[in-house]
């Protein structure tokens, strides 16, 4: 365990050091969430006055929305810095040394986790400045970056698995582009949940992205907090599930070389 520990921690620390050498990342992945609260946050302002909708303000229900949908974006990229590590070859010189194993994954799923949490903290403000408001106090503001990040954690992990089996940018694109805006409008980050088809709000129920989305809002509102602490535990599960499937991916990456 305490090798896992401290291979986890050198791994991620070399991962942060990759991403502050190019910060233009982080600040590239956040041009689309500022364009969603400003362009659409002022379109779509007055859907509020439709019945039903059970919102005062969009922007204060479209900003816990666009955090998760950075944070599902944002990790579901994640593979493709192991497809880097997997053709440079700095995967197998990796395996020719005593690391452990389990801590190759768990790293870079820390990683994806520490930078949604960075990338929300942005974001929220910068929703603030636009009117929104966190009446959940420092509590509220802190569950929405938790409830961000292991969204994110469960996406990295299943991002690193799939870059692991298949073993090419081309394939992780094409299904990151396939799942990834389905996943969010198949949840209520822009569209209160009474006024969506009924077959939309069965598939949101089944949606982790949904889960994030809700409790988000409830912690942004300061309501809710036993339906937080409920959706917090289930996208615990989701992300240690996708952990797992991340490492068996990783077993049979290992089996084929």
């Amino acid at each position: 365990m305490n090798a896992f520990l401290s291979d986890t921690l050198h791994l991620l620390l070399r991962h942060l050091r990759t991403t502050l050498r190019i910060p233009i990342w982080i600040a590239v992945t956040l041009i689309q969430p500022v364009i969603w609260l400003t362009i659409y946050g002022q379109l779509f302002r007055r859907v509020v006055e439709i019945p039903g909708f059970g919102a005062a303000s969009y922007i204060q229900f479209l900003t816990p929305g666009v955090v998760v949908m950075t944070a599902l974006f944002g990790s579901a990229w994640s593979g493709m810095g192991i497809i880097e590590d997997l053709s440079e070859g700095v995967m197998d010189r990796m395996l020719a040394t005593p690391v452990n194993r389990a801590a190759l994954i768990s790293a870079r799923v820390l990683h994806a986790a520490l930078t949604v949490a960075v990338q929300s903290v942005i974001i929220l403000l910068f929703g603030m400045l636009l009117g929104a408001r966190v009446e959940g106090g420092i509590p509220g503001f802190l569950a929405i970056l938790l409830l961000g990040s292991l969204l994110g954690a469960g996406m990295s992990a299943l991002s690193n698995g799939l870059a692991l089996v298949t073993r090419r940018e081309e394939t992780l694109i094409a299904v990151v582009n396939f799942f990834g805006l389905p996943l969010t409008f198949l949840s209520t980050a822009f569209m209160a949940a009474d006024l969506m088809p009924a077959w939309i709000r069965a598939l949101a129920r089944a949606n982790p992205v949904n889960w994030a989305v809700l409790a988000s809002r409830d912690a942004m509102l300061g309501q809710a907090w036993g339906s937080v602490a409920k959706a917090a535990l289930m996208l615990s599960g989701f992300a240690a599930a996708a952990v797992w499937v991340a490492t068996q991916a990783f077993r049979a990456y290992r089996r084929s070389t």
